[in-house]
């Protein structure tokens, strides 16, 4: 396909995010606002934008109860008040899950659509080392200091009227025929090529180093040091270790070793219309050229990438043989390895998507072309994903969309597709061009 540049385009002249820290790693003192605010502010900085020139704030959190203000906290509004855009200018936090920071780049781009706004910060945040015990239940109860029951919210991380997220992926991945070893195999990869572009400078594009200041209780500093690598990635990682770890939660497949951590961090992306990058003589990292979001039954989360892709080339009329590289986010192994499955077969691509919905629902669609599945394994996660760099959840669908980006000028430009799974299997998707 021969893209063709308008004035009217939806482009990204700026993406950025902070290193990604482990659960209880560097990060883990960092305030949520402040977290963000630091991604925001950087993003602002690499193009010498002025923060009033802003105009709303699309921003994915999905947890309120590590903020300093657990109810209604306006998580947005508290960042960008920090990163020093204007209080006059509106916006919004929600939370999809995972797919919020792709997802808020399709709801900016709407504002921009509707004439309502010019120039939109998106992206997202996420602290899972701040998420404090929860009490349930003592409000009107009246109970002894003795019969507290203190919960942690994040252990077994799912949902309470559903089998835990790694229980139906594990199932889902045998289902469509992705082995333990298979993943394993992707997640010794995902290290491996994560050291190989770190080592190559790869990550300074997207990756803004997090300086880290300790003080005493007086506020005077005590030490101080700076953050330039996602602390998720192992590089003395080994197949064989990963080989004797046992499945979580009971599931067939995955493993604390083939799934991402629960890490600390956040993402910005700066959108406007081409015209408006022309007046402001500003370089356009990316184009914009289609978006999806999507949502399927409960239980099939790794399927949700795929769908979620094949809407947006739908939109696009265009054909997965046409994307140089593919980003599709690794909240286990299984997600990437089954939706490339999905992806690799002829008759999911070339039929309607309500047809195939319908048939994910009731049975998997496992009838693939293996060399095609081959093909595409070779464009996917070519830098290493999440069970690398790690997954503070709302943050990282811009993630990889800076990644794909960065990937794309990296090697010549051309067409991405990239994806993310979310919660109760949502997804989002985007088609990415880089001239």
């Amino acid at each position: 396909m021969n893209f063709k540049k308008s004035k009217n385009d939806l482009v990204c002249v700026s993406a950025v995010r902070t290193p990604f820290g482990r659960f209880g790693g560097s990060l883990r003192d960092v305030d949520i606002y402040d977290l963000g605010a630091v991604a925001m502010k950087n993003s602002m900085k690499r193009i010498g934008l002025d923060p009033s020139f802003i105009d709303e704030v699309w921003w994915g959190n999905g947890d309120t109860s590590n903020t300093k203000d657990p109810y209604t906290p306006v998580v947005a509004r508290q960042t960008m008040l920090k990163a020093g855009i204007p209080p006059e200018k509106p916006s919004v936090a929600f939370d999809q899950a995972c797919i919020s920071a792709m997802d808020a780049a399709k709801y900016g781009a709407r504002s921009i659509q509707l004439g309502e706004a010019e120039i939109i910060m998106t992206g997202g945040s996420t602290s899972f080392s701040t998420i404090p015990f929860l009490m349930r239940g003592i409000r009107w109860e009246g109970k002894r200091h003795t019969s507290f029951l203190v919960e942690d919210p994040i252990i077994p991380l799912g949902y309470k009227d559903y089998a835990p997220v790694a229980v139906d992926s594990g199932n889902v991945a045998v289902e469509y025929g992705v082995s333990r070893e298979e993943q394993d195999e992707f997640a010794y990869a995902s290290h491996r090529k994560y050291g190989e572009a770190w080592k190559r400078g790869f990550f300074k594009h997207e990756m803004e180093p997090f300086e880290i200041v300790k003080k005493d209780k007086k506020g005077n500093v005590i030490s101080s040091k700076l953050l330039d690598i996602d602390e998720q990635y192992r590089p003395d990682i080994e197949l064989e270790a990963l080989a004797k770890l046992k499945p979580v939660f009971g599931n067939p497949t995955c493993t604390a070793g083939n799934s991402p951590g629960m890490n600390d961090g956040a993402t910005a992306q700066i959108l406007m219309r081409r015209e408006k990058a022309e007046q402001l003589n500003l370089n356009v990292l990316y184009t914009i050229v289609a978006m999806s979001s999507i949502a399927l039954q409960p239980r099939i989360m790794p399927v949700s990438p795929a769908f979620a892709i094949k809407k947006s080339l739908d939109t696009a009329q265009m054909n997965i043989s046409e994307m140089k590289f593919i980003e599709i986010n690794e909240a286990f192994a299984c997600v990437p390895l089954v939706s490339t499955k999905l992806l690799s077969n002829v008759r999911f691509l070339s039929s309607g998507y309500d047809e195939m919905v319908q048939e994910a629902s009731e049975k998997p669609i496992v009838d693939n072309d293996e060399k095609k599945y081959e093909d595409l394994k070779s464009r996917l996660n070519v830098n290493g994903s999440a069970i690398a760099i790690g997954h503070p959840n709302t943050a990282s669908g811009a993630r990889l969309m800076m990644t794909a980006a960065y990937n794309l000028k990296e090697n010549g430009g051309g067409f991405a597709a990239c994806a993310i799974c979310g919660g109760l299997t949502q997804g989002a998707g985007s088609i990415i061009w880089v001239e």
